[in-house]
C-alpha cells in the first residue's frame, strides 16, 4: 500500500524524564549548545552525569529547528551515536531521546542524513542489548530518576519509528539486520510494559507498509504475536490502541496469509476497528478530566497536609508544556492511508503519571489509526496524488497529445473491494461507524480540553480524528451503494451534515486539512446525488460563500474540489426550472475564478464545470447569454491554449497534460456549440 494518507501514526516526543532533569539541571538557553568545544567534550567526559546532561540538553535545543542545520553540520549524529552503546542507562537512554528528537524536529532530510551517518549501526546493536536484558534486573538510579532497560528500548524504538517512516533506506537497513524480531519481542512486553508495546507497534505498522522485501521475513510466529494481541480481552484504551495498531499490521501483511486464515482475520480486523470507533470520544474524555481532577485534588490536599510540594503540579511546567506543543513545527509524516499531511504538533510530552490523559490521547490515536485503516480498505492500489483530474465531461473519445486514449483519464483508479471485505465491514457498521467520527468532535469534549492547559493539545487530535472520518467517508460514498447509507434521505442528512461543516465556523475554513477532507466528501456526495436526481442541498448564498473562500485556499485541491462542487449543484439546477439567476452566479463566479488563478489544473476544471453547468436546457441557455459566457469562453480560449503549450509539459504531469488537452479540445466544441444555438 502507498502511504499517501498525515498519517495517523505520528510523532510521540515522550521526553518528559530527560526534559525534566534538563530543567532541574539549569540546561536552559543552550541555542548554541553543540557548537560550544566544551559541550563536544562534555559528550566524552568520564563521567556519566555529564555525558547524561550533555545528551538531555541537546534533546532540548535541537526542538528549536533552527539549530538543526549547525548541530549536523558539526557532525552531531556520529559524537552522539556511540553514546547509544554507552556504560551507563541514563546516558543511552538520554541519547536515544536526543536523536529522537533530532530526528523527529528535523523531518525526512535529516532522517536521512542520520542514516547516512549509519547511526542505524549502533541503534539496532542497541536494540538487540536491550532485548536480551529485558527479563535481568537492570536498573540504576541517578538523582532520584529509575532507569531501565525497557525505558532505553522505548526511546531506541521511538527512534527507529521516525527514520523508518521518513526514510526508505531506514526500512531497507531494518529488513537486513533483522529487526522485525526486536519489534515482537518489544511487543511481548505489553503486560509489562505498555508504553514501549505501544512504540513497537506504531514502528511495526510502518515498516510493513509496501514492504515485499519483509514479507518473506514474515511467518506464523509473526502473525501468533499479533494475533494473540489482537484477541486480548484487556479493556483500558491503551489495549485499545495497541490492538488497532496490532490490526493495522495485520492488514498491511495480509498477503502474507493463507485463504484460510484470511476470512477470519478480516473479521476480527472488522470488530477491532468497530469497537474502536464505537467508543464516545465526547463522552469519554470529560469522564476521563473530570477522574484526573479529582486525582490531582486529592494528591494536592494530601501534599499540603504532609508539607510535600508535587513538583507535578507546579504553574510553570505545565505552561512550558503547552509552549513545546504550541510553538513546535513537525515535517510531514506518512500515516498508513491515503493522505500526506504535515503535523503542527511537536507531541504530548505527557508526564507518565498523568494515566488519565494517556488513556484520552490513546482513544484519539484508535481512533484516527482505525480510521486510516478503513481507508487503505477502500483504496485502490494506485491512488492519484491529485484530485482534480476526473473524467472529462466530453461525450467523445478523444487521443491525448501523447497519443493514449482519454477513456481513461481520470487519475482516480477504480476502488476496489471485495465482496468478502464489503459484507464484513458492513457487518460491523463500519460507514455508519465513519459517519459518527464525522459529526465529533463533541462541544462538552471541545470545551473540557478549551480551558486546561494540560489538555489543550488533544484539540488538534480531535480535529485529526474528524478529518479521517471526512476523508474515509470520501472513499466510501465512492465505492458503496446509496442504499447501505440510508438512501435518498439519508444522502441528504449526509449532504445537510457536510454543508453544515463547512460553514460551521470562521476557523474550520482557515484549516487546510479539514477543508481538503470535507469538500472531497461533498464533492463526492453531490456528484451521487446528482446522478440519482436527489435535490441539492446548498442554497446558491452558501455555495457562492463557500467557493470565495475556497478559491483564495492555497491547497490546490481544496480550489479543485469547491470548483466540481460549483459544476455538480449548477448542472443540477439546470434541470430545474426558474433557476436561471443562481445559475448566472454560478456562471460568472466560476469565470471570475478562470480569469484569476494561474494554475492550469484550476482552468481545467472551471471549464469542465462550465461544460456541465451550461450544456443543456432553458434555463442554461438564458443565463449563459446573460452572462457573456460565449464572448467570454472566447476570450479565454488563447490564453488557455498559449498557457498549455508554454507551461504544460515543464509544470504538468502526462496524466494531467491528457486531462487538459482533452479540455482544450471540449472548449473547442462547446464554442461551437454556444455559437449554433446563437444561430437558431
Amino acid at each position: 500500500m502507498t502511504a499517501a494518507f498525515d498519517h495517523c501514526k505520528q510523532l510521540d516526543l515522550d521526553c518528559s524524564g530527560f526534559f525534566h532533569r534538563l530543567r532541574r539541571k539549569g540546561g536552559e538557553g543552550q541555542s548554541s549548545f553543540f557548537g560550544c568545544a566544551s559541550t563536544r567534550l562534555q559528550l566524552q567526559s568520564p563521567s556519566a552525569d555529564v555525558r547524561e546532561y550533555a545528551c538531555a540538553s541537546i534533546s532540548r535545543v535541537v526542538q528549536q529547528t533552527q539549530t538543526i542545520p549547525g548541530f549536523l553540520q558539526r557532525d552531531a549524529v556520529r559524537k552522539i551515536g556511540p553514546l547509544l552503546l554507552d556504560r551507563s542507562l541514563a546516558v543511552r537512554e538520554t541519547a536515544a531521546g536526543a536523536l529522537r528528537n533530532l530526528s523527529a524536529c528535523g523531518g525526512p532530510e535529516v532522517c536521512e542524513d542520520m542514516v547516512r551517518e549509519d547511526v542505524l549501526t549502533p541503534l539496532s546493536a542497541l536494540l538487540r542489548e536491550c532485548c536480551a536484558g529485558f527479563d535481568v534486573s537492570s536498573s540504576s538510579t541517578v538523582k532520584g530518576h529509575k532507569h531501565t532497560v525497557e525505558d532505553v528500548a522505548n526511546e531506541a524504538v521511538n527512534l527507529l519509528w521516525n527514520l523508518c517512516e521518513s526514510s526508505s533506506r531506514a526500512v531497507s537497513v531494518f529488513n537486513k539486520t533483522g529487526l522485525l524480531d526486536v519489534l515482537l519481542h518489544c511487543l511481548q512486553r505489553h503486560s509489562q510494559n505498555m508504553e514501549l508495546a505501544i512504540s513497537a507497534a506504531h514502528c511495526l505498522h510502518t515498516v510493513t507498509e509496501e514492504n515485499a522485501e519483509l514479507m518473506r521475513s514474515v511467518n506464523a510466529a509473526v502473525f501468533g504475536v499479533l494475533e494473540n494481541i489482537l484477541f486480548s480481552t484487556h479493556t483500558s484504551l491503551e489495549y485499545t490502541l495497541l490492538r488497532t495498531l496490532a490490526a493495522g499490521s495485520l492488514w498491511n501483511l495480509k498477503s502474507s496469509l493463507s485463504p484460510a486464515q484470511q476470512s477470519q482475520t478480516l473479521t476480527a480486523l472488522a470488530t477491532t476497528l468497530s469497537h474502536s470507533l464505537s467508543l464516545d470520544a465526547g463522552q469519554l474524555i470529560p469522564e476521563l478530566w473530570r477522574a484526573e481532577s479529582a486525582h490531582l485534588t486529592k494528591e494536592t490536599t494530601s501534599a499540603a497536609e504532609s508539607g510535600r510540594t508535587d513538583e507535578r503540579l507546579a504553574g510553570p511546567e505545565v505552561e512550558e508544556m503547552e509552549e513545546d506543543v504550541r510553538d513546535e513545527k513537525m515535517n510531514g509524516r506518512k500515516p498508513n492511508g491515503r493522505i500526506s499531511k504535515t503535523r503542527n504538533d511537536i507531541s504530548d510530552l505527557l508526564p507518565r503519571d498523568r494515566l488519565e490523559l494517556r488513556e484520552a490521547k490513546a482513544l484519539l490515536s484508535a481512533q484516527q489509526t482505525s480510521l486510516e485503516i478503513i481507508v487503505n480498505m477502500y483504496c485502490s492500489d494506485e491512488p492519484s496524488d491529485d484530485e482534480w483530474e476526473e473524467m472529462s465531461s466530453s461525450d467523445e473519445s478523444e487521443m491525448c497529445a501523447d497519443g493514449r486514449s482519454d477513456t481513461n483519464s481520470s487519475l482516480f483508479s477504480p476502488l476496489c473491494l471485495s465482496a468478502e471485505l464489503h459484507t464484513i465491514l458492513l457487518n460491523h457498521n463500519i460507514p455508519q461507524q465513519v459517519l459518527k467520527k464525522a459529526e465529533f468532535p463533541s462541544a462538552a469534549a471541545l470545551e473540557i480540553c478549551s480551558k486546561d492547559l494540560t489538555w489543550k493539545y488533544l484539540l488538534k487530535k480531535m480535529q485529526r480524528v474528524q478529518c479521517r472520518a471526512l476523508t474515509c467517508l470520501h472513499n466510501i460514498l465512492s465505492s458503496m451503494d446509496t442504499e447501505f447509507l440510508g438512501g435518498a434521505s439519508g444522502l441528504q442528512a449526509v449532504a445537510q451534515h457536510l454543508s453544515s461543516l463547512v460553514f460551521s465556523s470562521a476557523e474550520a475554513l482557515k484549516d487546510e486539512e479539514f477543508l481538503e477532507a470535507v469538500t472531497s466528501a461533498l464533492r463526492s456526495l453531490l456528484q451521487i446525488m446528482a446522478s440519482k436526481n436527489i435535490p441539492q442541498c446548498m442554497t446558491p448564498h452558501q455555495l457562492m460563500s463557500f467557493c470565495e473562500t475556497a478559491s483564495s485556499c492555497e491547497l490546490l485541491s481544496v480550489r479543485v474540489n469547491a470548483l466540481a462542487i460549483l459544476g455538480i449543484t449548477g448542472s443540477s439546477l439546470a434541470k430545474e426550472k426558474n433557476t436561471t439567476d443562481s445559475l448566472q452566479l454560478i456562471g460568472n463566479a466560476l469565470l471570475n475564478i478562470a480569469m484569476k488563478d494561474s494554475n492550469l489544473v484550476v482552468c481545467g476544471e472551471v471549464l469542465d464545470a462550465l461544460f456541465d453547468v451550461f450544456a443543456d436546457g432553458d434555463e442554461a441557455e438564458s443565463a449563459g447569454k446573460h452572462i457573456n459566457l460565449l464572448s467570454s469562453l472566447k476570450a479565454l480560449q488563447p490564453g488557455f491554449r498559449a498557457k498549455l503549450r508554454k507551461e504544460g509539459k515543464g509544470k504538468y504531469s502526462p496524466d494531467q497534460l491528457c486531462v487538459l488537452d482533452n479540455m482544450r479540445i471540449n472548449l473547442k466544441r462547446f464554442i461551437s456549440y454556444l455559437e449554433n444555438l446563437q444561430r437558431k
